[in-house]
Formats: C-alpha cells, structure tokens, sequence
C-alpha cells in the first residue's frame, strides 16, 4: 500500500537532506511569530510541526549514509584494485558483517554467504568495474541461484544498471550493491 506519492511534498523531503525540512519548519515559525498577527500565530507554527517530524525521520533513515565524498574515494580504491584483491576485500568486508563466505568457481557467481537465520545468498562481484551492467549478468546470476537453491541474490558492481536490468533485479529479488552500498559495507576497513 502506497501511502503517499513519489513526488509530494513529502516524499521529496524524506529522500532531501534532513535540514532542508528543517529550514521550512523554521521559516514557518518565524512567520508565525514576526509577520501573522498574534491571534493567528498559532497555525504556521503548528503547521511547522509535519516538517519537524519529516526532518527527524530523514535524519533518521540517513544517519549511516556515507558522504559524496567518501563514496568516491571508496569507488577510486576498488577501481584501482585487480580481481584477487578485491575479492579477498569483499570477502574480509562480508564476513566482518556477519555473513559466512564461501568462495565459488562458477561463472555466474562469485560467493556463496550465509547470515544465521536469514538464509544462502549468492554473490556475483567479478565485472565489478564494468561501466555498465545489463540484463545478461544478471541472468546468469538468477539461474546460478535457482539451480543452488539460495534464496537471494547479490550483484556487485561500480558501473550502472540499465533500467531493464533494474527492473530484472527487482522482479527476482537481486539485490544490487552499488558504489554507496560497497562504501557502507567497507566503512570497517581500510582500503
């Protein structure tokens, strides 16, 4: 259920930085209080109050959220790295997340992980710097994960997904790990 669309007001400010919804809350104030006549005050500073809320929420859902900054450096360091290091990195990074790791010698996938209670997942990683990725990889990933039985995929990559392969990934529950995500998943080490 949809309880709001993609381009409200709201919407829009939940994926904003948090103090953007600040900042209206704070200008709805100050006209309560310097410009509406005091018998009227009350309503643009209780309608500051959904802005508040919707500042605390995103500051809330991006507290973890690496800097544009980081990301890039993090997407510069694995760029620069061949196959075998950056597969011995990703494997350090999953299991420093929790996950066991397995190392396959499979086309399709790279990785079998297992998180205790949360079921297999296979991990394709190896056209890590591919600029763009489109639906093939996926494929191959998807029928390397019904024939294993893992209840999950995960492709790795630093590129971009063309819109069918996105499309793909969501319809078959293949998570993608992208540039922001492999900066969250390395935080713990350095590169």
């Amino acid at each position: 259920m949809k309880f709001m669309s993609q381009n409200s007001l709201f919407a829009i400010l939940l994926r904003s930085a948090w103090w953007i919804s600040m900042l209206v809350a704070a200008a709805l104030i100050f006209v309560g209080i310097a410009v509406v006549p005091p018998a009227y005050a009350l309503f643009p500073i209780c309608g500051a109050v959904p802005f508040i809320i919707i500042s605390g929420i995103a500051a809330w859902k991006q507290r973890n959220k690496p800097s544009q900054t980081r990301v890039d450096q993090t997407t510069q360091a694995l760029m620069a790295m061949p196959w075998a290091t950056f597969a011995d990195q990703l494997e350090i990074a999953l299991r420093n997340d929790g996950c066991q790791v397995k190392r396959l010698k499979t086309d399709a996938a790279d990785f079998e992980v297992a998180r205790p209670g949360a079921g297999r997942a296979l991990v394709s990683a190896r056209r890590w710097k591919a600029a763009r990725t489109g639906i093939e990889a996926l494929e191959r990933l998807q029928a390397a994960r019904s024939a294993a039985g893992a209840g999950e995929g995960i492709y790795v990559t630093l590129g971009e997904i063309s819109a069918p392969a996105q499309a793909y990934a969501a319809k078959n529950d293949i998570r993608v790990l992208d540039a922001e995500a492999l900066t969250q998943l390395f935080r713990r080490q350095p590169l």
